[in-house]
């Protein structure tokens, strides 16, 4: 990327929860705008989380740096408040300032169960998501949001599942992921109140069908050939790269008006229409828009005019 399109270089990010999926790829396009991004949690190539996955912070770190920006990879669990104090701390410490926030921290796909009522979901897996949902998000901003405030124009992302108007109307996967979720949203609401008036911006952000490593491998293709999975998951037709919502992310960062969005719920697809940003292959994926209009009525797959 040329350096005239470095459009973050001086600006510092930190991507909690930026280990796999939307917050590796939001962390990637920070950096592919020059900004120095850290990026926290728990797998790291010493020691696994519990998801007991290969990819890892410091691989995050180095793929940002590789990208254009800086990349820092800092271990952290944001349930415990001691440890999220301290990162930000260092931060402080080694750049004194803090630009953009996002709240990517989730953990929750080994722990819900599909449509299953509250009374026969595991209890104790449904408590863990919504602490590793909500309470991370909540610790997090707790700590970080004095040192995004030292200056003006700050940016909050919280990274949630879906719209607000369309999680409003629709039972999302189960109790405590429909909840969780439907926080996060909430919460943006909130800090939109609490920021807003002091300079800075918060926003509620969603990818589409995040073709996530994850993703990936529950379908049994990689990204060279997801297109394989049509065959038997046609929808996933509208799918996207994790990239795609690290755009909307970078182009937030870089509007000197973004503040137009201030506690608002936004999705990658809607921002791509708007600042002109493309997923990795130049398509535009607009999934919500799909799902209300082609998924959900059960009408056959065909993203003509949606991606």
């Amino acid at each position: 990327m040329a350096d005239t399109e470095q459009t973050l270089r001086g600006k510092v990010a930190l991507v909690a929860g930026g280990t796999r999926g939307a917050g590796r790829g939001i962390a990637v396009q920070l950096g592919a705008r020059g900004a120095t991004v850290y990026v926290s949690g728990r797998s790291t190539t010493g020691k696994r989380s519990e998801y007991d996955r290969p990819e890892t912070i410091e691989e995050t770190a180095a793929l940002v740096t590789a990208a254009g920006g800086h990349g820092i990879a800092v271990v952290a669990d944001h349930l415990v408040s001691e440890e999220v104090a301290a990162l930000v701390r260092r931060i402080d410490s080694e750049q004194g300032r803090l630009d953009v926030l996002v709240n990517d921290i989730w953990g929750g796909e080994l722990l819900f169960e599909w449509e299953s009522t509250v009374w026969e979901h595991d209890l104790d897996k449904g408590l863990r998501l919504m602490r590793l949902a909500v309470e991370t998000h909540a610790i997090t901003s707790h700590h970080a949001l004095p040192l995004l405030l030292r200056g003006p124009g700050g940016l909050v992302v919280e990274m949630t599942d879906g719209t607000a108007e369309y999680n409003a109307s629709r039972y999302r996967v189960s109790f405590f992921y429909d909840i969780a979720k439907s926080a996060v949203l909430r919460m943006a609401f909130a800090l939109g109140h609490e920021l807003g008036p002091r300079g800075a911006t918060a926003v509620a952000l969603t990818p589409g069908w995040l073709r996530s490593e994850m993703m990936l491998e529950h379908f049994g293709v990689s990204e060279a050939n997801w297109r394989d999975a049509l065959e038997k998951v046609p929808h996933f037709g509208i799918s996207e790269t994790p990239a795609y919502v690290g755009r909307a992310v970078a182009a937030l960062a870089a509007d000197p008006e973004v503040s137009r969005w201030n506690g608002q719920s936004l999705s990658s697809g809607q921002l791509a229409r708007v600042y002109g940003f493309t997923d990795l292959d130049g398509s535009r994926p607009d999934a919500w828009r799909y799902m209300v209009e082609v998924q959900d009525p059960d009408r056959p797959a065909d993203t003509t005019g949606y991606r």
